[in-house]
């Protein structure tokens, strides 16, 4: 054998630089189910049956193409730890060289290079395509900079790649539309939303969450809604209904949540993206298309693209940087544990019960509900960053760690001390009495920082802000968020402190 060529779970992309040369006659496609990639972190059952779902129907392609592929489901006996499975099948069929595209996860990448070694097979590492910038020159740009902006990053993407620009300005002349995307819907609410393209599971997928139900019995989350795309087809599918149906009004109403509505204006394609199932450029060509023919506003096609063409290639630069070095920060010095809640939305908080419920339900949710509902408020009340990072990374379907690590550590938990983002990304009750109505109904009061009413995330908010008064109290991006302690007097302080001494406690972080 010439190359044994290994396809992981979020690669399923038929222009994937290993097959290249692959040549039928010599080589082999190797893709494995194993239990221990679903026992890492303790995963949602609905983000595993999707990775096993769509690696099903990817071999089935490939098989159908006239690939030589060997496969191995979950439930076939041997090592439940896919480096240790691999180990076996390099010994077997002993090819002069392993071939891969670079792993989504710093771990694994590590563990595959260490067994081809062991094996004495050549490692052979290609970089990944499906990508508009390759780790090497994220890391040319990035270097020399003391803080990494995505704006400034994004801009250089934007000329780079020619998308919305007029010569050498932005089209409309502004880079970005954010101030324009920050709408919230009102107590009349968002009306009548487009609903999503859904995909009932085919007898492949059915198979697949009947596996997991059956393996992974005592892991979170449910698996009754699961109508994920899973292959190449109902991707694209599901691209057409967003760009048809909900971009034109993304743009204005991206940030804003809303009782029991999981999805609004949002794309659902971050699982597309992040299996291989679609690319990037046709993503963002797309957008681009339809504000060209004058069916998307310019605030929604640029506010769509940021996400696609800025952060998503902007945290995949950041976290090959130095994995190690982000996955071990805790710039805040936080220690204590995620509550029980997280994992069962058991909570009289009624916007982490909507987010965490939803979560569970879905194993999704949006940027804003995890950055500044379930995000926030871990930050806010100071559990340690790496126990958050195993719940993102364990909890959501489109979870693969080079997406996940950076946007949860970096930019949610400021774990890096601000490499990522300038200042943390803490609010109080207000920000969510505004940007949706989960505070309506709720026991509490988002006004409120002291007393029984008091809302939770409004009392540690002022006491955040009272802990790591030092630190931020003279940074220039955010020393007027901090001035606002001059408002409050010892004594009121004092009484902040002991509240939220007392939700700590409750929770048992103290």
């Amino acid at each position: 054998m010439r190359h044994l060529v290994v396809v992981l779970g979020d690669q399923l992309d038929r222009q994937s630089h290993v097959f290249d040369d692959f040549d039928p006659q010599t080589d082999l496609v190797w893709m494995a189910e194993r239990r221990g990639e679903g026992e890492h972190v303790w995963s949602h059952k609905a983000r595993i049956a999707l990775f096993l779902a769509a690696m099903r129907h990817f071999a089935r392609q490939l098989r159908d193409d006239g690939f030589p592929l060997e496969y191995t489901h979950l439930h076939q006996p041997g090592p439940d730890s896919l480096p240790e499975w691999l180990e076996k099948a390099l010994r077997h069929h002993r090819p002069a060289r392993l071939v891969v595209v670079r792993p989504g996860e710093h771990r694994l990448r590590v563990a595959i290079r260490d067994v081809a070694t062991a094996c004495g097979v050549e490692y052979v590492e290609r970089p990944d395509r499906h990508f508009l910038v390759s780790a090497d020159d994220f890391a040319d740009w990035a270097r020399g900079k003391t803080q990494l902006r995505m704006e400034h990053f994004y801009r250089w993407m934007r000329v780079r790649h020619d998308v919305l620009m007029d010569g050498d300005q932005p089209v409309g002349g502004q880079w970005n539309y954010d101030a324009d995307n920050r709408g919230h819907f009102g107590r009349e609410g968002p009306g009548w939303v487009p609903a999503p393209k859904r995909f009932a599971p085919d007898e492949l997928t059915k198979a697949a969450i009947a596996d997991v139900e059956a393996a992974f019995t005592d892991h979170p989350g449910s698996l009754d809604a699961f109508d994920w795309p899973v292959t190449r087809d109902q991707a694209r599918q599901a691209l057409r209904d967003f760009l048809d149906h909900r971009l034109p009004a993304f743009g204005q109403w991206q940030d804003a949540m809303w009782t029991d509505q999981p999805w609004l204006y949002h794309a659902r394609l971050s699982t597309s993206l992040n299996l291989k199932l679609l690319s990037p450029r046709e993503v963002i060509a797309a957008a681009s298309k339809r504000f060209d023919e004058g069916k998307v506003p310019l605030a929604s096609a640029e506010g769509f693209i940021r996400q696609v063409l800025g952060w998503r290639e902007f945290v995949r630069g950041v976290y090959w940087l130095n994995p190690d070095r982000l996955l071990a920060g805790n710039a805040l010095k936080a220690h204590g544990a995620l509550p029980d809640f997280y994992w069962n939305a058991d909570t009289d908080m009624r916007c982490m019960a909507q987010v965490i419920g939803q979560t569970l339900a879905h194993g999704y949710a949006h940027h804003i509900q995890r950055l500044m509902v379930t995000g926030n408020f871990a930050m806010l009340l100071g559990v340690e960053p790496a126990q958050v990072h195993a719940w993102y990374l364990a909890i959501y379907v489109d979870a693969v760690e080079w997406v996940e690590a950076p946007n949860t550590l970096g930019m949610s938990q400021f774990s890096d001390g601000g490499r990522m983002v300038s200042k943390p990304y803490a609010a109080s009750g207000r920000y969510i009495q505004r940007m949706s109505d989960y505070c309506e109904g709720c026991r509490y009061r988002p006004g409120e920082a002291t007393g029984d009413d008091a809302c939770p995330f409004t009392t540690l908010y002022w006491d955040f802000l009272r802990r790591h008064k030092a630190r931020f109290a003279h940074h220039p991006r955010a020393a007027l968020q901090w001035r606002s302690l001059e408002r409050l007097s010892p004594e009121r302080l004092l009484e902040i402190q002991k509240r939220a001494g007392a939700l700590r406690q409750r929770w048992r972080l103290e």
